[in-house]
């Protein structure tokens, strides 16, 4: 007898299930097995590595470099040019402060001077804090491994659930999908609703995880053990929330759908009582994207000004003066925003069918000014002291990749490419650009482009999150690309950061996952990947050679990892949080 089975498919932070009869199922598992072995191992130049009869690949040996010293700060001037004009995009822009809409919103000025400095400088709390780890989102790592026989060790897996919407179910960890890391000091524990054992564990380090079944799961990252009892919030997470980078026990997470419990919206939760301090965003009046209010972005705190600046999918940019008060001796901890401003705007190509408004990536902040791409093709600037846009750059399409800042040479560049939704450009393939962005003026510095496929409801191009290489792998960036050669197929491709020519690729399941570059101290550094086949990769970060890989579901990941010294943590599709080492 035919058994129904569910098997579920990557989806641009939408749900996709799709039912096959259990003999129809085993034969296409098969097929896509059969894809990524074959498709799996780097195509490479000159300097490639050597395949085994197993399939690893063995790359040349290559002398470690010194480590890359961070730049302290970057002259920055940003201005617009011709080309990138924000009238040349967006038709018009709001601002409503403390409930008011401002009729003249050139009017606005800061009355907080908002200044971000360099990544290095965003936090100093042990751990990852935010989507991929800083205001330049730039580093999903903390620490350094000591990686010397190139492995990966499933060391433990924690199950997650699902969450019943109408006829849509979500299960385990989404796009983006990120956990959080943080070690707390003894004297913030002892207040925390963790159980005894967590607290006297001096080493301890909590994996915070908002998941797809509606809650947040606190785990030990180097057992996996639940360190408190998982907090049910009864909304899908499909983004990586935030901690508050001044080390306070402060969760800020954003549902990305609707659930039986009401609209979607945003949450800041109290970490050491687990209560709720403060929601917003539900059928925000503001919003010109009607009753859509979802939260994929992972938001920003500035530090000095106490101010929380999050992104939302509704097309609103909040600003937040919170109010915080915290005692870390008795562990009482409180906000109270009192000066709450929005920001919204109109593209001029936006219709309810294309170039929707709504941003579904995380912003980056340098000084006073935040850089952030939106479902409607623009990457934009903007000055956060006015809220007035600097310049606009258009990325073609849905853009849901986030934009990652990097300094070079004392000027200030930005990483970014988009998403292919079917019928906007083509009901075929389109071509799917890399660039390299000036983010002073937007210009485009280069661009390397891949013909993608798509399909309704399923993105082909780029969804992940360029990693920017350092150390050893200065010279690179690394960027999956889903949906290119086959319809099954994609590519970690590894681009020069100068030129944005192609010094190698690797060749697998597609990802929308976005890849990590992990270092040793003397600063050798590999590259990790997950596919949407259920697997991830360990390859050596200059040759693209493939040292080993890890099956870890049999259904799509979707997530990206967080890594600390030598483990890895991610969720997948198929309801479980892996714990995984790196030897």
């Amino acid at each position: 007898m035919a058994v129904l089975t569910v098997a579920f498919f990557c989806w641009e932070g939408r749900l996709q299930i799709r039912t096959t009869l259990q003999r129809g199922w085993e034969s296409a598992g098969k097929l896509i097995r059969h894809v990524e072995h074959n498709a799996a191992g780097p195509h490479m130049g000159e300097t490639g590595g050597i395949e085994t009869e197993s399939g690893m690949m063995i790359g040349a040996e290559t002398e470690s470099e010194p480590e890359t010293v961070p730049e302290t700060e970057v002259p920055f001037s940003p201005h617009a040019v011709e080309s990138t004009k924000p009238s040349n995009f967006i038709a018009s822009t709001g601002i409503e402060v403390n409930g008011t809409v401002l009729d003249d919103p050139a009017a606005y000025v800061s009355d907080t001077d908002i200044q971000f400095g360099m990544p290095q400088d965003y936090t100093d709390v042990d751990g990852i804090v935010t989507f991929r780890g800083n205001n330049f989102r730039d580093n999903p790592t903390y620490g350094h491994a000591d990686i010397r026989d190139a492995s990966i060790e499933g060391v433990w897996t924690q199950q997650t659930g699902a969450l019943t919407v109408g006829s849509a179910t979500w299960t385990g960890s989404g796009w983006t999908g990120q956990p959080l890391l943080r070690r707390w000091s003894r004297s913030q524990k002892k207040n925390m609703a963790m159980y005894d054992w967590a607290k006297e564990k001096d080493d301890l380090v909590e994996v915070i995880y908002a998941c797809m079944d509606g809650y947040v799961y606190f785990l030990d990252m180097e057992t996996g053990e639940k360190t408190r009892d998982p907090l049910y919030l009864g909304w899908t997470f499909k983004g990586a929330g935030a901690l508050d980078p001044r080390g306070y026990p402060i969760l800020y997470v954003g549902a990305g759908y609707d659930s039986n419990e009401g609209t979607a919206h945003a949450f800041i939760v109290n970490l050491v009582d687990m209560s709720i301090m403060y929601e917003f965003g539900a059928i925000d009046e503001f919003s010109l994207r009607g009753n859509l209010s979802y939260f994929d972005s992972s938001p920003l705190v500035d530090a000095e000004t106490d101010t929380l600046i999050w992104p939302g999918e509704n097309g609103i940019l909040y600003l937040f003066h919170l109010n915080t008060v915290y005692d870390q001796t008795t562990g009482q901890i409180s906000i109270n925003p009192d000066k709450v401003v929005k920001w919204h705007y109109m593209g001029t190509r936006t219709s309810v069918q294309q170039y929707w408004l709504g941003m579904e990536d995380s912003c980056d902040i340098y000084k006073g000014y935040l850089f952030v791409a939106d479902n409607g093709g623009n990457l934009m600037c903007m000055d956060l002291h006015t809220l007035q846009l600097v310049w606009v750059q258009d990325t073609l399409d849905d853009t849901n990749d986030t934009p990652v800042l990097s300094a070079e040479d004392g000027h200030l560049y930005l990483y970014i490419s988009t998403s292919f939704h079917i019928g906007w450009r083509s009901n075929t393939t389109a071509p799917i650009p890399i660039w390299k962005i000036d983010a002073e003026t937007g210009e485009i510095i280069w661009k390397r482009e891949y013909d993608c496929y798509s399909q309704k409801g399923v993105s082909g191009g780029v969804q992940s999150t360029i990693a920017v290489g350092r150390d050893s792998l200065d010279d690179n960036i690394y960027v999956t690309v889903a949906m290119t050669g086959t319809p099954s197929g994609g590519v970690l491709a590894c681009l020069d950061k100068k030129t944005g020519e192609v010094k190698w690729e690797h060749k697998a399941f597609y990802a929308w996952s976005s890849p990590a570059c992990v270092y040793n101290e003397d600063g050798t550094g590999y590259v990790i990947y997950a596919s949407c086949g259920g697997r991830m990769y360990l390859l050596d970060g200059k040759t693209g050679a493939q040292f080993t890989q890890f099956e870890l579901s049999e259904g799509a990941i979707e997530a990206s990892p967080a890594v600390y010294n030598n483990y890895v943590i991610i969720g997948t599709r198929s309801s479980k949080i892996w714990g995984l080492k790196l030897h």
